[in-house]
């Protein structure tokens, strides 16, 4: 049996112990924890990224004919269509290797060429947002094998870098621009829009005004962000914008209301599948090819 001056001992390193113990606690916060306290703008897109549909939407998709399933568009025809949807960020050379979250949503401009290579061996036919939201509304039937590439934020790299490979092999695709960030270094200036809008190979999308996570925020900031973005984006071009992407893939009931309630014909999640229907146009599934080429881009298309 221990003595009282061992008793004594014991407590005093239990007691340590545990203050240590706490400090750790403290000093190594989970990370959801960590996020809490950190802005949206020291997160990277993947940490802030919605990768699953809202549990309020799951709902109304689950239900019978309600005011719900409305604002989804769920409509009679129940046509589900596979039409991979490839999502793209920057493509470039990143010059700073310590520009980490740039460097994860980098695809390298060799990259893409092999990608595209492989896609137009593969006979895959290279479809736009419109195009999409025409076979939904029955209005044209789908191609064998369609893909549409997406390029979310606008930024210049797409201009210097992207755009060139995809006239080279003649590819439509869609860009997504963040209104509000025209003309900034970072992104496409207002004659690059044009230029691209122009060649008909680029179908031009609106990604907010200022990229903003569109879950749970108020109605009249809801309605700024996604309204005031399609006709920012109109006036500049003198075209009809009728594509959406959620910034982060942040939605819910509300955020779909209001980009139905816009006029957009279609929106884009980052919730990973290939199947487009009616039930989800305005929250469409989409892929992240990442580096893949060859074999193990076409398993990722056929597969999801």
């Amino acid at each position: 049996m221990l003595n009282q001056r061992g008793l004594s001992t014991a407590l005093i390193l239990i007691l340590v112990g545990g203050f240590t113990l706490a400090l750790a606690v403290i000093n190594h916060k989970p990370a959801y924890l960590a996020n809490q306290i950190r802005s949206t703008d020291e997160m990277s897109e993947d940490e802030l990224s919605e990768s699953k549909i809202p549990d309020e939407v799951l709902t109304a998709l689950n239900q019978s004919i309600t005011e719900n399933r409305a604002v989804l568009g769920i409509q009679a025809d129940g046509l589900s269509y596979h039409i991979p949807i490839l999502m793209y960020h920057y493509v470039e050379h990143v010059k700073d290797p310590g520009d980490k979250i740039r460097i994860s949503l980098n695809t390298l401009p060799e990259v893409l060429d092999k990608q595209l290579d492989t896609l137009v061996k593969a006979n895959y036919n290279f479809i736009t947002a419109s195009d999409l939201a025409d076979i939904l509304d029955g209005i044209k039937p789908a191609p064998p094998k369609p893909v549409i590439l997406t390029f979310d934020d606008g930024y210049r790299d797409f201009y210097t870098d992207a755009f060139p490979i995809l006239k080279k092999y003649g590819i439509k695709s869609v860009n997504y621009v963040v209104a509000g960030f025209l003309n900034k270094p970072n992104n496409l200036t207002v004659d690059q829009l044009k230029e691209i809008s122009q060649s008909g190979l680029v179908e031009i999308g609106a990604h907010t005004v200022s990229h903003l996570a569109l879950k749970g925020i108020g109605s009249k900031q809801l309605t700024a962000e996604v309204s005031s973005s399609r006709l920012q984006l109109e006036q500049v071009l003198g075209l009809s914008v009728t594509a959406f992407a959620y910034p982060y893939g942040s939605f819910d009931l509300n955020a779909i209301g209001a980009v139905k309630q816009a006029g957009f014909r279609t929106s884009v999640s980052t919730v990973a599948g290939s199947s487009a229907s009616n039930s989800v146009r305005f929250f469409i599934y989409r892929l992240r090819p990442g580096a893949r080429t060859g074999q193990s881009l076409i398993d990722l298309l056929e597969k999801n």
